[in-house]
């Protein structure tokens, strides 16, 4: 997949791919929603011979916006990269987003975007904004294409009765319910960091643990214990990790650090990239009455952990 970054107005762009097939959206998450209109546009490129792209918008519009809980994103622009390389899409169109593309009206998106990119077919969701105030709907699309491309309406994605949405996803995050959050993204949901300095309390303890550095803007789940499984170095481990601001301590830390003790692990990591998928929830943050109390109830999370990713294991190979 090839990327492509394009500011407003087009001006004397080649077209990468003329009658190309475009799906557009923010896709924050690339969640089972984002993936059926996606997965469309690429089966209608097949069906018709012709190139796959994907228009997404950098930074999130609502971050523009200035909406704080928007301050963080489910996939930072390289995680979103990888994951719509993996649907087989040709290109990525990543569009600059910023005050002056935010009051760009509807017309002005079709006659001096899509159409200078040669379009055959746009997707977009039901719930399609464009343009100034999110004036254009999928509706406004039709009636300004006139004709000169086709446009296509893919409907709601509902799972279990509820509306697969970024939002949802976000709630449940935001929960600690990062199993509900799996569900609605059709893949565990991840972090990405590097490995940091802390403060080494856990290795004096009996439990090391990797301190990630968060440099992009993920959403941070609640507060708590999880069950984890991390990748580093290309090599998968299991893990548990806690959010949180550790009060055993009586630390006063503004943001949630997060601490993931590894299973069977012993190298030096430091400086090292790291991905760690939260699997499983298993308790919230707390304060506790000694350290020893504390040390207790880390060995017993690690146990639980383990269980809970033993069965995970078992239940995915039968």
């Amino acid at each position: 997949m090839q990327t492509v970054h394009l500011q407003f107005p087009l001006q004397n762009h080649e077209v990468i791919a003329p009658g190309q097939i475009v799906a557009i959206g923010e896709f924050d998450g690339a969640h089972l929603g984002h993936q059926e209109v996606i997965k469309r546009a690429v089966q209608r490129s097949s069906e018709l011979r012709l190139p796959s792209a994907i228009m997404t918008f950098h930074p999130h519009p609502r971050q523009v916006l200035g909406l704080d809980k928007y301050a963080q994103v489910l996939t930072p622009l390289a995680a979103k990269q990888e994951m719509l390389e993996r649907l087989g899409v040709d290109t990525m169109y990543i569009v600059n987003f910023n005050e002056s593309f935010m009051r760009v009206t509807p017309e002005q998106f079709v006659e001096q975007m899509l159409i200078p990119l040669q379009v055959n077919t746009v997707f977009v969701g039901f719930d399609f904004k464009f343009g100034h105030k999110g004036a254009g709907t999928p509706d406004t699309l039709c009636e300004l294409a006139k004709g000169r491309f086709v446009v296509e309406i893919v409907r709601p994605f509902h799972l279990n009765s509820h509306k697969v949405s970024s939002t949802l996803i976000r709630e449940r995050l935001q929960s600690g319910d990062v199993a509900g959050a799996e569900a609605l993204l059709g893949r565990p949901y991840s972090i990405r960091g590097s490995v940091v300095h802390g403060e080494a309390r856990g290795r004096t303890i009996g439990f090391p643990t990797a301190n990630i550095g968060v440099a992009e803007p993920f959403v941070i789940p609640a507060n708590g214990v999880y069950a984890v499984e991390a990748t580093v170095r290309g090599q998968k481990y299991d893990g548990v990790m806690n959010i949180g601001l550790k009060p055993t301590f009586g630390t006063d830390l503004l943001q949630p650090t997060l601490e993931a003790h590894l299973f069977d692990f012993s190298e030096t990591i430091y400086g090292e990239p790291i991905e760690v998928a939260l699997l499983a929830y298993i308790r919230p943050e707390r304060k506790f009455a000694s350290i020893q109390e504390l040390i207790a109830q880390i060995s017993k999370d690690a146990d639980q952990a383990k269980s809970v990713l033993a069965e995970r294991k078992t239940m995915q190979s039968s």
